[in-house]
């Protein structure tokens, strides 16, 4: 890597890693790409985006990690824990405190720490105490990277977020798939966080490290999912499905477990200490930037072999 130049490695490359890559792609500093997948078919696609790819998972960790991570400035874990932690964290956790280069370290956590609130709102000083085993994975997963900031004095980040949606995974999806169900439960609501707010999020505190911090991303508004639905059906012109009461709905364990925590999770410590802006502060207007992001990407794939209007990123293609 030439001088000034940064790389990031991100341990999980998944949805919010491509787009934080490409976002990085489009500054003016050079930065440089890598991270891991458990799947071989996606190594092929990492390494077609010019993203250097390598294979981890539990049980198979990296080989001459000192090599791997030489360069690396910036250090992002996405890899789902399980009971023992988080995977990376176990296989590299020791080898990773010696690396005295790394000016940015973020471990993507959950807002399902806090566990169920029957309601009330929480923020980053409110206890930790999840009601869920996916809960309880992600605390333990918090403390094991936070003990590299605790003992070796390493720059780590924690961020919390809310559910994830995006181009391509959000509810105008599940409508178009006919899965999508408006289930209501009295007085439940939940926070989500559009994939360019993770990002934006990130690259805030790439610009402003704040080491030992724990921040929520989540939007300005909780909102019962079978508001989100219809929403959705309205920006479709379809009809929405019925309602049905939580009670009287069919749904499967791990959906039933969803509706078993309600909290309203705070924002504000984020856009105090970083500045942070939320491009799409609820769910209304990020469902419609899903959509206008969409119609863009489907011009583009028209358009692609006209000297003047290059495809979208794959990423945001479906």
């Amino acid at each position: 890597m030439a001088d000034g130049d940064k790389k990031l490695f991100c341990f999980g490359y998944g949805y919010s890693c491509h787009y934080l890559g490409y976002a990085l792609s489009q500054l003016p500093s050079k930065w440089h790409l890598a991270g891991t997948t458990r799947d071989e078919g996606r190594f092929s696609s990492l390494k077609n985006k010019s993203i250097t790819p390598y294979l981890f998972e539990r049980g198979a960790p990296l080989p001459d990690l000192e090599y791997i991570l030489r360069d690396v400035t910036h250090l992002l874990i996405s890899t789902p824990p399980d009971d023992d932690g988080d995977p990376a964290f176990l296989a590299h956790g020791h080898d990773i405190s010696a690396f005295k280069n790394l000016e940015w370290i973020g471990y993507l956590s959950t807002t399902g720490v806090y566990g169920d609130r029957d309601g009330r709102w929480v923020d980053e000083s409110s206890d930790i105490n999840p009601s869920s085993r996916r809960g309880n994975r992600r605390k333990k997963a918090e403390e094991q990277w936070m003990s590299l900031y605790k003992n070796h004095g390493l720059p780590v980040h924690i961020f919390r977020l809310a559910g994830i949606y995006g181009p391509g995974r959000c509810a105008l999806d599940s409508v178009r798939a006919g899965i999508g169900r408006r289930i209501r439960k009295r007085g439940h609501a939940f926070g989500r966080i559009h994939v360019e707010d993770i990002v934006g999020g990130l690259l805030k505190s790439f610009q402003k490290p704040t080491p030992g911090e724990v921040y929520n991303l989540a939007d300005d508004m909780p909102a019962p999912s079978h508001e989100v639905i219809e929403y959705a059906c309205d920006l479709l012109g379809v009809d929405p499905p019925p309602i049905v009461n939580f009670e009287d709905a069919n749904l499967a364990p791990m959906t039933r477990s969803f509706y078993s925590e309600n909290r309203r999770v705070r924002n504000e410590k984020i856009k105090r200490d970083l500045g942070m802006e939320f491009k799409y502060p609820d769910y209304k207007v990020g469902l419609r930037g899903c959509l206008e992001a969409e119609e863009l990407s489907n011009r583009s794939s028209s358009e692609k072999n006209t000297s003047d209007s290059p495809a979208m990123p794959a990423i945001f293609k479906r």
